[in-house]
């Protein structure tokens, strides 16, 4: 009885070992399965901030070479600004509006001023149209520059726009031949004469006339160096180009309602107007808003605008006559505005501003058409500034 007694308290006593061993198991095995979780979550977060970090460097290391590059990332989306219904004023009644402007006087600050009050006023919907909007091309920033190539630049002109067409290697009205030919004619006949002066004509006269004939030539040579253009237009005169005057009149006249569509549509200020030898308006604009910006370096934006604008009366002859003859002064011009840049623009840069220049001029006078051709006519009319903004702004 007593073995009894004494058995079952040894399996009970057994049970108890078992019972109180068992349960702190179970707590260790879970406690050991919320570590595994919680390392397993933190490890999550951590591949996904890595991630994160790494986009965002990838991020900043684009917008780093993109400005190396000389591009500019495209601003963030902005909020949708409602477009101001423009008047539609008649060509008389936009001249009336404009007349008071003194544009002769060369004023830029005067000019923009009233100008900018007209277009806020909605009276003008084209003036600056390229800085604010597309300017009714396919472009929403057709002042934005990024390289261009030759075969770009045929490509999306169709052919109409090449190296050729805006005269860079083409020929001129005058070669190196006619000038060549030119001073041998002037050297011949001068000798020619002065012998024949001394042979036929009394000493004292003969000799004088032989002196008076020396100078010709010293007096041809000169001439041709400081100012080849008077050479190169008298021999033009007398050679007879194959163009007609009335051809020549209408190149000028192409050529200028380029410029000045390009830069009314760009926002630049008028610095002069001009009738030229044939008798016909050449208009200059000032480089900036702020007139002729003279003892500062301009900004990559007046750049770009310059570039536009220098190369639309060349474009504009091209479209024309599949070649332009009158962009020489054009280019000298570009190269000298090219080293008051602020920013220093290589060789390369050059060219390609240059041919995205004439890229973007061809855009906006494609893309506004009638608004050009109503300028040629007023150019052809010999008209006013006011009447030229009249012919840009006015609905019929």
């Amino acid at each position: 009885m007593k073995f009894l007694i004494a058995l079952l308290a040894l399996v009970g006593s057994s049970h108890g070992f078992t019972a109180v061993h068992t349960r702190p198991s179970m707590v260790s095995n879970a406690s050991l399965r919320s570590k595994n979780s919680y390392l397993k979550m933190s490890s999550v977060d951590d591949e996904v901030a890595a991630l994160r970090a790494a986009a965002q460097k990838a991020r900043e290391d684009a917008q780093r070479l993109a400005k190396e590059l000389g591009k500019e990332e495209m601003a963030a989306p902005t909020a949708v600004v409602e477009k101001k219904e423009i008047e539609k004023l008649s060509p008389t009644e936009i001249k009336e509006l404009v007349s008071t402007i003194e544009f002769e006087a060369g004023d830029a600050e005067a000019q923009v001023s009233s100008l900018d009050s007209l277009a806020e006023s909605s009276k003008l919907g084209l003036w600056k149209a390229a800085t604010t909007s597309s300017a009714n091309t396919n472009s929403p920033t057709p002042l934005r520059p990024y390289p261009v190539s030759l075969n770009f630049l045929e490509q999306r002109t169709g052919g109409k726009i090449t190296a050729t067409s805006l005269g860079v290697g083409g020929e001129d009205d005058v070669s190196l031949d006619d000038f060549k030919y030119a001073t041998l004619f002037v050297l011949g006949g001068s000798s020619v004469t002065g012998v024949a002066a001394l042979a036929f004509l009394p000493e004292n006269v003969g000799a004088t006339v032989c002196y008076l004939v020396a100078l010709i030539p010293i007096l041809f040579l000169a001439i041709g160096s400081s100012a080849p253009a008077f050479i190169a237009g008298a021999i033009a005169s007398i050679k007879g180009t194959d163009d007609e005057m009335s051809v020549k009149q209408d190149r000028v006249c192409r050529h200028e309602a380029g410029h000045f569509l390009c830069g009314y549509l760009c926002g630049l200020p008028v610095r002069s107007y001009q009738v030229n030898d044939l008798g016909y308006p050449c208009v200059e604009f000032h480089p900036s808003s702020e007139g002729a910006a003279m003892g500062r370096e301009l900004s990559s934006e007046e750049i770009a605008v310059l570039s536009v604008v220098a190369m639309s009366g060349s474009v504009a002859e091209a479209l024309e006559f599949g070649e332009a003859k009158g962009g020489e002064n054009d280019l000298i011009e570009l190269s000298s505005i090219f080293r008051r840049s602020k920013e220093f623009i290589g060789a390369e840069k050059q060219q390609d501003l240059t041919r995205w220049g004439a890229l973007a001029a061809y855009n906006m006078i494609i893309s506004n058409k009638d608004k050009y051709e109503s300028l040629v006519t007023a150019f052809r009319e010999k008209k006013s500034v006011a009447e030229c903004i009249a012919a840009i702004e006015g609905q019929s």
